[in-house]
């Protein structure tokens, strides 16, 4: 069943690092540096430490001056290897005292521990325990900066720490601060042992005791159990032993160091990531932020030369012969904004002005209000990160707009099926005009020579010709006016045809320059968060 539960928590410990690198990962350019580099570390020393020996166990034993560290471990050790500290030349170097020493070499030398002792047997410490490493480190107050970054270091590395305190400056706010606080979430990996009660009277012991349980409880350690030991008398010394021999002997300290120092670096990711997910990207905002930039690039002042466009060329198609020719002198709106292609759909420019201060202004608006709806909901840096998405093609988003208008099927060399109709009715009832204008003519110069004048056939007493001219002017106005008509209906449907394609080509460049962008970064922020969960 051990096995099995190493197995089962190698397995989870190997799966919280991969969610902290991918948070991590994820949040490279988004997250302060700090919290990231502090994740990096605790991966670095975790990949260190798995591919070192797992058959021992580091324990380190944290104090400040005057604690009776040096002393306690050596009593815990049963030997006086600790004394010779204070004859080695750098004070700074940490002792160790290693039981069953077979594979700790490699282990040592990434401690950085070169002061090394083999141990003896030890009854309640290595009883059938496994491989041991007790470390004796320098004072975590010394003045000596070498010290002070000695025992930091090493507190990063250890797989169990034990702070000891004595009577005097168990409650020194700086051993708390600096050193007990920041440690909070390892609690499963930590033991407090309160030296020198020998020095306390029997009455005073359990209310230093309590005191020193309650301030650890403010620390965040409050289910740690506090020790009372004396190095002098050997009071308490033989549970401390089985203490540190439990810890060794359930082998899950090294995992439990490293899934702490995980959730701790993860929780430092949360504070810097802040707490909020985005909302993401609805169709409502797709939809918005098209007619923004619709709005910007003036859409409508195509859609309107489509319209005026139609209704032009319809006149010059269908209207009265005599008269449509008139309607050549005016400019067509869509050849003015090079959208009527002549040649084929390689048109990739308009006319259109160019996006000026305002137009721009009206872009930045329409991006800027669908980024922060995407990210509502996401804390401060994911917010800036989407809307630095959203903006990322800033300076391309205008000319592309002008291409999707350009490149859109406006039908503006198309036709409408009644054209040709109209037109050949038109001529049809010019002609009949004509001819009648030159019967006419004819009767009219035959009376001026003074030639017989024939007969005119009649219709209900009308004259043919008459009737004839008559007709072929009124057919030609009337389907002048209604060809109008229908014109201006085409017109509008044109215009709605119009507007719908360019919609589509905006938001087709909209949706590649601003929306993909925003919606991967989108997509980033929740897989973030997804991974951090899974590392806490």
């Amino acid at each position: 069943m051990s096995r099995h539960r190493d197995a089962r928590t190698e397995s989870a410990l190997a799966r919280r690092l991969e969610a902290l690198n991918e948070a991590r990962e994820l949040g490279e350019g988004r997250l302060d540096d700090s919290a990231l580099q502090q994740a990096y570390d605790v991966l670095e020393r975790a990949t260190s430490r798995r591919s070192l020996s797992a058959d021992h166990t580091v324990v380190g034993f944290f104090g400040a001056t005057g604690s009776g560290k040096s002393s306690l471990f050596n009593a815990v050790a049963a030997t006086d290897a600790a004394r010779v500290a204070v004859r080695r030349p750098t004070t700074s170097e940490a002792l160790a005292m290693v039981w069953q020493p077979a594979g700790s070499a490699p282990l040592l030398d990434w401690l950085e521990v070169s002061e090394r002792r083999e141990g003896g047997p030890v009854p309640g410490l290595t009883d059938d325990a496994g491989g041991l490493v007790l470390l004796d480190l320098p004072d975590f107050d010394s003045v000596q900066r070498a010290n002070r970054e000695t025992v930091e270091r090493l507190a990063g590395q250890v797989d169990v720490l034990v702070w000891v305190v004595d009577p005097q400056k168990y409650a020194d706010a700086a051993i708390h601060n600096e050193f007990v606080r920041p440690f909070a979430a390892h609690a499963a990996v930590t033991l407090v042992v309160l030296n020198q009660v020998d020095r306390l009277a029997t009455a005073e012991v359990k209310p230093v005791l309590e005191s020193l349980s309650s301030i650890l409880d403010r620390d965040g350690l409050g289910k740690v159990s506090v020790l009372g030991v004396s190095a002098v008398t050997g009071e308490g010394i033989d549970v401390l032993r089985r203490r540190v021999a439990a810890v060794v002997k359930a082998r899950q300290a090294q995992s439990a160091r490293l899934a702490a120092d995980v959730a701790v670096a993860a929780r430092h990711l949360a504070d810097a990531a802040g707490a909020g997910d985005a909302a993401g990207i609805h169709q409502q905002d797709r939809k918005a932020l098209a007619a923004g930039l619709a709005d910007a690039v003036h859409m409508e002042t195509v859609v309107s030369a489509v319209q005026t466009s139609y209704r032009l060329e319809a006149t010059r198609r269908t209207g009265w012969p005599v008269t449509r020719w008139m309607s050549r002198f005016r400019q067509d709106p869509l050849r003015r904004l090079s959208l009527r292609r002549e040649g084929g759909p390689d048109v990739n420019r308009t006319s259109l002005p160019p996006a000026g201060v305002a137009e721009q202004a009206r872009l930045d608006s329409a991006v800027r209000d669908f980024a922060d709806a995407a990210g509502s909901g996401a804390a401060g840096p994911w917010r800036a990160s989407i809307r630095a998405a959203a903006r990322s093609n800033r300076e391309a988003l205008p000319d592309a707009l002008d291409q999707a208008v350009a490149s859109a099927d406006l039908k503006a060399n198309k036709g409408a099926w009644w054209w040709p109709v109209f037109s050949v009715i038109q001529w049809l009832a010019l002609l009949v005009a004509v001819g009648g204008l030159a019967w006419l003519g004819v009767l009219a110069a035959l009376g001026y020579f003074q030639l017989p004048v024939p007969e005119v056939p009649r219709e209900q007493g009308w004259p043919l010709p008459t009737l004839m001219v008559l007709a072929g002017v009124v057919l030609g106005i009337f389907l002048a006016v209604t060809s109008k008509l229908i014109a201006a209906a085409g017109a509008r449907g044109r215009a709605a045809m119009a507007r719908r394609r360019l919609r589509e080509g905006i938001a087709g460049a909209a949706e590649a320059l601003v929306v993909a962008p925003t919606e991967a970064e989108v997509d980033r922020c929740r897989a973030f968060h997804e991974a951090l969960a899974a590392a806490q």
